[in-house]
C-alpha cells in the first residue's frame, strides 16, 4: 500500500481529476430518477416553459431556521425542485432561504405578517424540533415563497389548497401532499410572471347571473389574473373570437335558442366554457329566513345543450355525511339565542378526483345544495370527473321540502349508501353542434356575411367544457363587514379549496403551456421508525461521513494500481 502512494505525480493527477469533477458538478448536475412515481423528473411542459425563461427569476423561500421534520423535508424538496428548474432555465432561477420575521421587534413582525396575509400567505405556529427530554418551544413558520421577475411579484403558499391528512393517516401526509405540488406551484408562478400576454376571460350576463358581492372574490380573481370583460349574452350578436374562455355563474332565467346557439358556436370554435349552474332553486338565505324551503327546477332550458355535449344535471340534491356544519339556534338563555354547530348534509364537502390534474390533491371543496351529474354518450368527447361526494352519500329527488328542523333528527347512516356521486365534470374534444340541422339559411348567411363567423356544424378545434352542478362553489359568503374569501365557511371559520379549484379549472382551459400536468404526480410516504432512527443515528452518521472518503481512497488505490501496471518496466 505504501508503494502505491509513493508516487507524488500519482497523487497530483488524482487531485486534478477530482478538481475537474467538482468544477464540472458546479455547472452541470446529473441525477437518475429510480423512483416508481418519477418523483425527481420534471414534467415536459414545465421543462419547455423553463427553457423560455431568458431573464433572472428571484425566489425567496421562507422556510428557514429550526423546523419540524415534515417542514424540513418540505424545505429540502423545495431546494431540489428549484435546482432542477435552474438547470433547465440556463441558470436564470436564483433562490435563497430566509426568515422574514427573524431579528425584528414585535411591531416589525406584525407589519410583515399583516402584509403577507393581505397577499394570501398565512403563517402557522409550530413546535420547534427538539430531542427527547429537551424543552420544546413554539415559533412562527411561513410555509411560502415570493417569486420575483422584473418588477412583478407572485406569492406562493406551499400549503394552500393542499389536501389535509385524513383520519388514520400520518400528520406528515400533509407535507407529502405539499411536496407533490411544489413543481406545479413554482412553475405556475413563473409562467404567469414571464408570460407575454394574458388570456381573455369573459363573465356571462343576461340570464340572471349575479354581479354583486356574492361574486366579489371571483370577479377580483378574474380581473387580477386575466384580461377580463362582461359578455351580455342577451344583447351581443355573436361571442367575439378574441375570448379564450367564458364563465357562467348561477343563471336564473331561461335561455333562448338564440342564446344557446351563441354558446354552441363559441365552443365549436375551440372556446372553453365553464358552467357553474344551480339547476334547482334552493337558497341558504331563504332557508334561514323561513326555516324551510322547497327545492324546485329553475327551468333554465340548458338540458338539451349539455346533454348533447355529454353531461346531464339531475333533478336531485346531494346529501353527504362528509359535510360542513352550520350554526343552529337550539334554545335561548338570558334572552339571547343559543347557537350550536350541527352537521348539515346539504353542505357536502366535495373531494377531488385523484386521477384528474385539475382536482387531485385538493383539500375538500365547500358546496351548498349541490346536484348530481351523469355523463352520457357523446362521440369523440373525453369525460373526466372533477368533484365528487364522499363514499357515504345519497341523493334525494325533487321537488323536496328542506327544513332546518330536520337537522335535529339525523338520518340513518345506513341510508347514505352511494359512493363518489359526481358533481363536476370536464368534457373535452371536438364537439358537434346542437344546431347542425336546426338553423335557417337566412341566419346562416347573416352570420357569415355580417358578423364574419360562418356557422360551424362541428368543432374545428379541441374545446373544453366544465360543468359544475353547484354555482355556490365559486360564490363567497357575506358577513356584516362585507364579502368573505371564496371557500370560507363563517360557521366553522375555515377556508376550503374552492379558490384552488377555480384557478385550476381556468388554468386548464386557457393555458397553452399545459403546466397543470405537473399536478398529476403521485408521491408515496415512506416513514422512518423514530426509535430506530434515534438508536442507530451515530452509525448512519459515520456511514455518511466515512463512506465518501472510503470511495475516494478506493478510487486512488485502483488508479495507482492501473498506472503502475501500465508503466512498469518489464
Amino acid at each position: 500500500m505504501q508503494k502505491i502512494f509513493s508516487s507524488k505525480s500519482g497523487w497530483f493527477y488524482l487531485l486534478i481529476v477530482l478538481l475537474v469533477i467538482n468544477i464540472g458538478a458546479s455547472f452541470w448536475s446529473l441525477r437518475f430518477d429510480l423512483s416508481s412515481e418519477r418523483k425527481y423528473t420534471l414534467s415536459a411542459p414545465v421543462k419547455q416553459m423553463l427553457r423560455n425563461v431568458h431573464d433572472e427569476v428571484n425566489i425567496d423561500i421562507y422556510l428557514q431556521g429550526n423546523l419540524k421534520s415534515g417542514l424540513r423535508k418540505l424545505r429540502n424538496s423545495t431546494e431540489a425542485v428549484l435546482q432542477d428548474f435552474n438547470d433547465y432555465a440556463d441558470g436564470n432561477i436564483h433562490y435563497r432561504f430566509v426568515d422574514p420575521v427573524a431579528g425584528g421587534d414585535d411591531t416589525t413582525r406584525a407589519m410583515i405578517l399583516d402584509s403577507l396575509s393581505r397577499m394570501g400567505i398565512q403563517p402557522m405556529t409550530v413546535v420547534a424540533q427538539a430531542k427527547k427530554g429537551e424543552e420544546q418551544s413554539q415559533r412562527i413558520v411561513i410555509p411560502a415563497a415570493m417569486v420575483k421577475y422584473k418588477n412583478k411579484v407572485f406569492p406562493v403558499d406551499l400549503l394552500k389548497g393542499v389536501q389535509r391528512s385524513r383520519e388514520g393517516q400520518s400528520p406528515e401526509q400533509l407535507y407529502l401532499n405539499a411536496e407533490t405540488l411544489l413543481e406545479y406551484k413554482f412553475a405556475n408562478a413563473i409562467d404567469k410572471l414571464v408570460r407575454d400576454s394574458l388570456p381573455f376571460v369573459g363573465y356571462l350576463m343576461g340570464n340572471g347571473e349575479p354581479l354583486d358581492f356574492r361574486v366579489y372574490a371571483l370577479i377580483n380573481y378574474l380581473r387580477g389574473n386575466f384580461r377580463f370583460g362582461i359578455v351580455r349574452l342577451d344583447s351581443v350578436p355573436v361571442i367575439p373570437d378574441q375570448l379564450n374562455a367564458l364563465i357562467m355563474v348561477k343563471p336564473s332565467l331561461k335561455f333562448s335558442d338564440g342564446e344557446k346557439r351563441k354558446l354552441d358556436q363559441f365552443v365549436m370554435r375551440g372556446g372553453s366554457l365553464v358552467c357553474m349552474i344551480d339547476n334547482l332553486y334552493a337558497e341558504s338565505d331563504s332557508l334561514k329566513a323561513s326555516k324551510e324551503v322547497i327545492a324546485y327546477d329553475r327551468g333554465l332550458n340548458l338540458d338539451d345543450l349539455l346533454f348533447h355535449y355529454g353531461v346531464r344535471i339531475n333533478q336531485d340534491l346531494v346529501e353527504d355525511m362528509q359535510n360542513a356544519s352550520i350554526n343552529l339556534v337550539v334554545g335561548s338563555q338570558g334572552g339571547k339565542p343559543q347557537l350550536q354547530l350541527m352537521p348539515w348534509p346539504y353542505y357536502p364537502l366535495l373531494d377531488g378526483n385523484p386521477s384528474s390534474s385539475i382536482s387531485k390533491n385538493l383539500d375538500p371543496v365547500f358546496s351548498r345544495f349541490a346536484n348530481s351529474v351523469d355523463t352520457v354518450n357523446a362521440p369523440g368527447i373525453r369525460k373526466s370527473i372533477l368533484l365528487q361526494s364522499s363514499p357515504n352519500a345519497r341523493t334525494i329527488s325533487t321537488p323536496a321540502m328542506i327544513t332546518l328542523e330536520s337537522i335535529k333528527t339525523a338520518g340513518d347512516p345506513r341510508t347514505f349508501d352511494k359512493q363518489n356521486i359526481p358533481v363536476a365534470v370536464l368534457l373535452e374534444g371536438k364537439f358537434s353542434s346542437l344546431y347542425a340541422n336546426r338553423i335557417s339559411a337566412a341566419t346562416e348567411d347573416s352570420l357569415a356575411r355580417i358578423f364574419h363567423q360562418p356557422f360551424l356544424r362541428s368543432g374545428e378545434k379541441t374545446a373544453r367544457v366544465i360543468v359544475c352542478a353547484d354555482a355556490d362553489v365559486v360564490m363567497n359568503e357575506l358577513s356584516e363587514r362585507g364579502p368573505l374569501p371564496l371557500g370560507f365557511s363563517k360557521d366553522i371559520n375555515y377556508t376550503f379549496a374552492n379558490t384552488d379549484f377555480l384557478e385550476n379549472c381556468l388554468d386548464y382551459c386557457v393555458s397553452p403551456s399545459g403546466i397543470l400536468e405537473a399536478r398529476s404526480k403521485n408521491y408515496t410516504l415512506r416513514l422512518l421508525d423514530p426509535e430506530k432512527t434515534e438508536e442507530n443515528k451515530t452509525f448512519w452518521q459515520m456511514v455518511n461521513i466515512a463512506g465518501p472518503l472510503l470511495v475516494i481512497l478506493l478510487c486512488g488505490v485502483i488508479f495507482q494500481f492501473i498506472r503502475k501496471r501500465k508503466y512498469s518496466i518489464g
